[in-house]
């Protein structure tokens, strides 16, 4: 039988604009269930406004949105809220609630808008922060966590409720490269392991090469996280915004051998080897 599974978001003709600012220009574009985009492009490009589009806050000038087959951008709020329910979104700031510990803030969505009982939602919590290798630190404050380490408590709050699809905006930004590469590995270790799909806004080249060149794989009860052959498949795929339109579309190594004037720019000074 045919795999029947839509598309986890599609946009067809999209526009959208701030009076006369024009953000997005006809935009169309597809991510398939179980895969990753990974999205670039300069300070105002749209990157984020997709994000919010997606979500459905904020409705597009024209055009139509699909998320896992569902018309969003014409959609009321009680059915958009229902929709929400499956995302995880990751915001620029983690926005983390200071007055909260990590795990409550990791539950946060689980205690508030769901039925499951309390004892359910602190093993999906513990569960998750073991996956992002941060179960020590269930009972503390996010005040006393690390830059990167809050980084991936957010991570973990947006995958407590099992989203199909995940949304991080700028996951690594103001993170040194050492502690952005945890990040990196958490999220490789969502899309291989727990086949979430993943739209990742970035400005961080070599963290959006890394994502996409690197693979994770389980063995023994351990987690191996290693660069992709040159002959497999890549595990991401890269799309530029500018000038509110898609640049480019295609693989890591499409992109590094682009020929067009910004796309050049873009990368300028940020080519491996790092």
């Amino acid at each position: 039988m045919a795999d029947v599974t839509p598309p986890a978001v599609v946009f067809e003709r999209v526009s959208f604009a701030f009076d006369d600012h024009v953000v997005l220009r006809d935009i169309s574009f597809v991510v398939p269930a179980g895969s990753m985009r990974i999205m670039l492009g300069a300070s105002g490009a749209g990157k984020s406004i997709v994000l919010k589009l997606i979500l459905g806050l904020f409705r597009p000038d024209a055009g139509r949105i699909y998320v896992h087959g569902s018309r969003v951008d014409d959609m009321r709020e009680r059915d958009l809220l229902r929709l929400r329910a499956d995302i995880g979104m990751l915001f620029q700031e983690s926005a983390l609630f200071d007055s909260l510990t990590v795990g409550e803030n990791v539950g946060y969505r689980l205690y508030e808008e769901t039925d499951m009982p309390r004892d359910d939602v602190r093993r999906r919590v513990e569960d998750v922060l073991g996956f992002m290798e941060l179960r020590d630190y269930v009972d503390r404050m996010p005040s006393e966590l690390s830059g990167g380490q809050r980084r991936r408590v957010a991570i973990a709050r947006a995958m407590a409720a099992k989203p199909s699809l995940l949304l991080l905006d700028d996951p690594t930004t103001g993170l040194d490269p050492i502690v952005a590469t945890t990040v990196d590995d958490e999220i490789v270790k969502l899309r291989d392991l727990e086949r979430v799909t993943g739209i990742v806004v970035t400005h961080q080249i070599r963290d959006a090469f890394y994502v996409a060149t690197h693979r994770a794989s389980q063995a023994n009860g351990q987690v191996h996280i290693d660069i992709v052959p040159d002959n497999a498949p890549p595990p991401a795929a890269f799309m530029v915004l500018h000038d509110g339109r898609i640049r480019f579309e295609g693989t890591s190594a499409e992109l590094l051998a682009a020929q067009d004037d910004y796309l050049k720019e873009l990368l300028f000074m940020t080519l491996p080897p790092w």
